[in-house]
C-alpha cells in the first residue's frame, strides 16, 4: 500500500493534493487570460481601500502607489506571457496575491482586505467579458459591412430562391446576402443585452453578504468604469453563472446565423450548383485526391455552433439547481463561456473573409431558372393584376407551367420595388446600421480603456 502523499500548502491552508487537483481544474490555464483585469480589478479595491473615511487607514496614498507599480508590472509580465499560476497559488487571484507579497512583504498581504475570492473572479469575469464582447461586436458589423458590400455589388444578379431547398421564386444575390447582414445586425440586439447584464460591478460584495466596514462600492464601480453596482450583494453573487450564460446564449444566436450562411455556401459552391466559388486559400486540401478544395471552415462552423448551444445549455443547466450564494459549481462555467467567446469570434473573421472574397457566378445563377416553375407565383399574380381572382390564377399557372419558359428572371426581380423586395432594398440603411454598431462599440472601450488607464496612473 502506498504512502499518501503530503498535503499542499496553499495560502488558504494545506490541502491533499489530489483533492487540490480536483478542485483547481482548468483554472491554473484559464485564469491567465483574467492576470491583467485581475489587476485592474485590484487596483480599484486597493484605490478604494485607500480613500474610506476609516481610522487607522487602511492604505496610505504612498502605499496605494506603491501597489499600483506592483500591479503594472505583473501587468507587464502577464502580457510578455511570464506571469504563471502554480498549483498552491490554485487561481489567478492568490497569484497576484502571493506576486505583490513577494514585492511588497506585509503590504501585499492587506489587498485581499474586504474582498472575497467570490467577488473577485466576479468582477474579473466582467472586465474580461466586457472587453472581448466589444471586440466581437466590432468583427460583427465587419461581417455585417462585407456581406452589405457583396450585397450591393451584386444585387441585379438573379438568385433562384427555395423553400425546401426546392425552386420556389426568383430572388437576388443581393437579397441573399443582405439578409444576412440583417440576420447578424439584429442578432447585435442579443450581444447589446448581453452587454448591459454583464456592465454591473459585483466587487465589495464579498462572499455574497458584504463587510462591516465603511467600504464605498460606487466609487469602485466608478473606477472600472462600469455602469453601476449590484445594489443587493447577495444578489451579486448570485448574478455568477447567469452572466455566462446570458452571454452564450446571445453568441449561440450568432453562431446559428453564420451556420445557416455556412451552409448556403458549401451548397451554392457545389458544381451542381456553382452559384458562388469559394476563395481556394480558404478551402483545404485532400491527403489523396489532387483535385479537391474542401469547405472545412464553414463545416466547422457548422459543427461549432452545435458546440455553443450546448455551452449556452450546460451553463443553464449547471445554474437550475444552486442554492442562493456561492458554489464551487460555478467554477465550470468560466471554460465554457471563455471557449464561447473565443470561437465566435474566429467564426465571425473567418466569414468576413469568406464574404470579401467570393466570386458570384451571374451565369450560373441565370442558367438555374431554365426550371419554369420558379417564376409561377409572380406569374400568378400578374393575372390578379389584370383582374382574375387569385385561385383561379394560381390554378390556372399551376395547369400550364410550360408557358412559363422563357420568362426573364432580371425583369422579374427588377418588379419588385417594395420595402426590402429584390429591387427594393436599402443597403444604405443597413450599412448606417452596422456602422453604428461598430462605432458604439469602439467608443465604449475608449471610455473603458481611459477609465483603465486613470486608474493605474499611466
Amino acid at each position: 500500500m502506498s504512502t499518501p502523499a503530503a498535503d499542499t500548502a496553499t495560502t488558504v491552508g494545506k490541502i491533499n493534493p489530489d483533492v487540490l487537483a480536483f478542485t483547481e481544474g482548468k483554472d491554473p490555464v484559464l485564469d491567465l487570460a483574467l492576470a491583467e483585469v485581475d489587476c485592474l480589478g485590484t487596483a480599484a479595491h486597493v484605490t478604494m481601500l485607500s480613500r474610506m473615511d476609516f481610522k487607522p487607514t487602511l492604505f496610505t496614498e504612498e502605499q496605494r502607489v506603491a501597489v499600483l507599480r506592483a500591479l503594472r508590472d505583473i501587468i507587464g509580465e502577464a502580457r510578455r506571457g511570464d506571469f504563471t499560476i502554480t498549483a498552491a497559488d490554485q487561481d489567478v487571484h492568490l497569484a497576484v496575491e502571493r506576486r505583490l507579497t513577494e514585492r511588497l512583504g506585509d503590504l501585499g498581504k492587506k489587498v485581499h482586505t474586504c474582498r472575497s475570492r467570490n467577488d473577485q473572479v466576479a468582477v474579473d469575469i466582467r472586465l474580461h467579458v466586457r472587453n472581448e464582447l466589444n471586440a466581437l461586436t466590432v468583427e460583427l458589423a465587419d461581417l455585417a459591412r462585407a456581406l452589405l458590400a457583396l450585397a450591393e455589388a451584386h444585387k441585379a444578379v438573379p438568385l433562384v430562391g427555395r423553400t425546401h431547398l426546392q425552386p420556389a421564386m426568383p430572388s437576388s444575390v443581393g437579397m441573399w446576402a443582405s439578409a444576412y447582414a440583417e440576420m447578424l445586425l439584429d442578432d447585435a440586439y442579443l450581444l447589446e443585452a448581453a452587454y448591459k447584464t454583464n456592465d454591473l460591478c459585483p466587487l465589495g460584495s464579498a462572499a455574497g453578504y458584504g463587510v462591516p466596514l465603511p467600504i464605498d462600492r460606487q466609487l469602485t464601480s466608478d473606477l472600472l468604469a462600469f455602469s453601476r453596482p449590484h445594489h443587493n450583494v447577495f444578489y451579486a453573487s448570485c448574478a455568477r453563472g447567469k452572466d455566462e450564460a446570458v452571454l452564450l446564449a446571445a453568441c449561440s444566436q450568432v453562431m446559428l446565423s453564420l451556420s445557416r450562411l455556412a451552409e448556403d455556401l458549401i451548397l451554392f459552391s457545389m458544381p451542381e450548383f456553382r452559384y458562388f466559388t469559394l476563395p481556394r486559400d480558404l478551402c483545404t486540401g485532400s491527403s489523396i485526391m489532387p483535385q479537391k478544395y474542401n469547405p472545412d471552415v464553414l463545416e466547422l462552423i457548422r459543427a461549432k455552433a452545435a458546440l455553443l448551444v450546448g455551452q449556452a445549455t450546460s451553463a443553464n443547466v449547471i445554474l437550475k439547481a444552486l442554492p442562493g450564494g456561492y458554489n464551487r459549481d460555478l467554477q465550470d462555467t468560466k471554460e465554457l463561456y471563455m471557449e464561447g467567446l473565443r470561437v465566435t469570434r474566429a467564426s465571425l473573421r473567418i466569414m468576413r473573409l469568406m464574404a470579401e472574397h467570393l466570386t458570384v457566378n451571374p451565369e450560373a445563377c441565370r442558367a438555374a431558372f431554365a426550371e419554369p416553375g420558379v417564376f409561377a407565383t409572380d406569374r400568378a399574380l400578374e393575372l390578379v393584376a389584370g383582374g382574375m381572382p387569385f385561385r383561379d390564377a394560381y390554378h390556372q399557372v399551376r395547369d400550364h407551367l410550360e408557358d412559363l419558359r422563357g420568362m426573364d428572371p432580371d425583369a422579374v426581380i427588377a418588379q419588385k420595388t417594395h420595402l426590402g423586395g429584390t429591387n427594393g432594398l436599402d443597403f444604405a440603411q443597413l450599412r448606417a446600421r452596422a456602422d453604428a454598431l461598430a462605432a458604439q462599440a469602439l467608443a465604449a472601450q475608449a471610455k473603458v480603456d481611459a477609465a483603465f488607464a486613470a486608474l493605474m496612473d499611466v
